[in-house]
């Protein structure tokens, strides 16, 4: 029996694959429920811009981010409606799947960095975004069980630390030969 030994899945691994699929779900959950239970679709924008009003009155939103509130989100607050809860949506399935995880957790950061900044700090942001950055960390073992070590993707941002070997060849007489005619 020959085992590989890249192939092992090891505990901390799959704990990981866990971690990597649990947020997922919970970026499922969370693009489902606002449109199915907070009404973002039935009542287009009534919600957020609600959230975003409310974030212009609390004292811990940085003013660069009141600035980007009040003339970018606000004025885009009908696009925006739509866009979260889909990106949710597609973020969730994403890391479920385990494709374009990376770049997944990117945007999810992104998004939390923006949910933060707009005053909604709690533990489960808290949580949430050291998940994120935990996912990253970790993200050799994040591969296991996913589509983007399937698709072979799982190289396309990983960092090869492998030092690169110099090949020195010895030419023959005859290249020599024509080199030097």
């Amino acid at each position: 029996m020959k085992i590989i030994k890249n192939e092992k899945i090891d505990f901390f691994s799959s704990l990981i694959v866990l971690m990597r699929i649990l947020f997922g779900v919970g970026w499922l959950l969370a693009g489902i429920t606002k449109i199915t239970e907070k009404s973002w679709f039935k009542e287009p924008s009534l919600f957020l811009r609600e959230y975003l009003l409310d974030s212009l009155q609390k004292s811990n939103v940085p003013s660069f981010y009141k600035f980007f509130l009040e003339n970018i989100a606000l004025e885009q607050v009908m696009v925006l409606n739509y866009v979260i809860p889909i990106v949710q949506i597609i973020l969730g399935i994403f890391l479920i799947a385990g494709l374009f995880t990376i770049p997944s957790l990117l945007v999810c950061l992104f998004m939390h960095i923006n949910f933060i900044l707009s005053g909604n700090m709690n533990l489960i942001s808290l949580v949430l975004y050291t998940s994120a950055f935990s996912l990253i960390i970790f993200r050799s073992d994040l591969y296991y069980l996913s589509l983007d070590k399937y698709f072979k993707l799982d190289t396309l941002l990983n960092i090869n630390r492998k030092k690169r070997r110099k090949t020195v060849s010895m030419l023959s007489n005859k290249e020599k030969l024509t080199i030097n005619s």
